[in-house]
Order: structure tokens, then C-alpha cells, then sequence
């Protein structure tokens, strides 16, 4: 089994780790390696703790991504949950990855305000978060995703992303 690089994108709040957990729990029942690196879970164990300055989120992603390559490069399937506003962060983990695929995780704003499963745009509101993705930072919506998904429940969407996987043809290079 080749590895692969599998990026969920979407508004924080959308799904991403929702549905990062149920394609992990097809994968484990195929008997597929693989494993999550949630960006928010990789967040908190970095040191130091990066921040949320253009600069610093830089620096996140490409650590991010540097380190979901490296999964991949030893034949895992990283799953990556995480929002990376700019599509440049995706794009720079497609161009040098084998085999990657970009999944959108599509839910409207109101959407991902009602559900706010970290409480941010309730902190954005209250004026304690600021750079919030969809809010005062522009998300750049993936341009051609090879998947795209309704939510962190979508069955469907789970089904073609292990597609992908056992498709021979590599992910198209942005």
C-alpha cells in the first residue's frame, strides 16, 4: 500500500475531524495503515506553542505538512484535519507529495456558527477571537477538491475518498 497524504479543509467547525475519524475507522476495518494529524491536536503539542500570526500559521502548516509527508514517504495514510485558510498551504503539501488528495468539507457559515464545536465564533462575537477563519480571515475554498463533502457525517463522501485510495491514478498536481 503506497502512502498518501489525505488534507480535510473546510471553516473550522465544519466536520474535518468528524469525518477524518469515520474514514480512519474504514480504513482500520480494510486493515489499511493509517493515522489523523488533527491541527488542532498538533497545535497543543508543539513547543512553542505556535500562534495565529500570518507568519506563525506559515510556519504551522509547514510543519503540518512537512510532517504528514514524512507519514506518507513510510507508506501511512495521513489523514490531516485541518483548516489552512490558504489554499497556497494545501498546494505547497500537493506539489511535493506522491499521491495527495484534497477533501473539502463544505458547510455554510451559519452552519458552522450554530454548530461552533470549539466555542471561537462565539469567542470571535464576544471579541476574544480574532483572524477567524470565515470571519475576518478569507477561506480560500479548495478550487478542485477530489472530494467534496456535506458535513462530518457524510457516508457518501467517506465511501470516495477510500476510492481514491484504491485508485491507481494519482491525485491531479495543482
Amino acid at each position: 500500500m503506497k502512502g498518501a497524504v489525505i488534507w480535510f479543509t473546510g471553516l473550522p467547525s465544519s466536520g474535518k475531524s468528524s469525518l477524518a475519524r469515520r474514514v480512519r475507522a474504514r480504513l482500520d476495518q480494510q486493515g489499511k495503515a493509517c493515522c489523523v494529524l488533527d491541527g488542532d491536536r498538533v497545535r497543543e503539542l508543539l513547543r512553542p506553542k505556535p500562534g495565529y500570526t500570518p507568519a506563525e500559521r506559515d510556519a504551522f502548516y509547514e510543519t503540518l505538512g512537512g510532517l504528514a509527508l514524512e507519514l506518507a514517504e513510510q507508506g501511512l495514510i495521513a489523514l490531516v484535519p485541518a483548516t489552512a485558510h490558504r489554499r497556497e498551504y494545501r498546494d505547497r503539501v500537493r506539489a511535493r507529495a506522491t499521491r495527495f488528495f484534497e477533501v473539502w468539507v463544505a458547510a455554510s457559515l451559519e452552519e458552522c456558527r450554530a454548530r461552533d464545536a470549539k466555542g471561537l465564533y462565539a469567542q470571535f462575537s464576544g471579541g476574544a477571537v480574532q483572524a477567524l477563519p470565515g470571519e475576518d480571515l478569507v477561506y480560500e475554498a479548495p478550487e478542485r477538491p477530489e472530494v467534496t463533502a456535506h458535513g462530518g457525517e457524510d457516508e457518501e463522501a467517506v465511501s470516495r475518498i477510500v476510492e481514491c485510495l484504491d485508485n491507481p491514478v494519482e491525485s491531479h498536481r495543482a
